[in-house]
């Protein structure tokens, strides 16, 4: 039972990590859980300090994901459009390998401060890096998360 748990903690962490970046999977929740499954086996055991500030910082991790890229989309002047757009672009882009996710990312919050907020080029482009930056921090503290939960698993 204890190899069992130990494996779907592994699993667990692996799509957290793919989560990370996927939009329709909670990454730092699910590496969370493997902390706790990897707790219950009998091959890791973390102190409860350990435990609750791993929580705490999948809470803020996660809040931020969701604060940062709306926000820095209007510190840059965009609109709800450029944050649409970006999310509408990110999941076209997802067929066109992740390269194809940041750049349908990056055009989708183009087109949409360009076209449906009607803004200049130049004011939706800025818009769009805006919302392009969000997603990356978002992203990048996830997976920040993401990979020193499975730091702390394997070692």
């Amino acid at each position: 039972m204890d190899i069992l748990l130990y494996i779907v903690a592994f699993i667990l962490v692996v799509v957290g990590i793919g989560g990370s970046i996927l939009p329709a999977i909670p990454g730092p929740p699910l590496a969370y859980l493997a902390v706790w499954l990897a707790h219950w086996s009998s091959y890791k055991e973390y102190s409860p300090s350990f435990l609750i500030w791993s929580g705490l910082f999948m809470l803020v991790v996660s809040l931020l994901d969701h604060i940062l890229p709306p926000m820095i989309t209007k510190k840059t002047g965009g609109s709800n459009y450029a944050t649409a757009g970006s999310v509408i672009g990110m999941i076209a882009g997802i067929f066109l390998t992740p390269i194809g996710m940041l750049f349908g990312m990056l055009l989708g919050a183009f087109v949409g401060e360009w076209i449906f907020a009607r803004q200049s080029a130049g004011s939706a482009l800025k818009a769009a890096f805006g919302a392009f930056t969000g997603f990356l921090l978002g992203t990048g503290l996830k997976l920040l998360f993401c990979f020193y939960i499975l730091y702390r698993l394997i070692f």
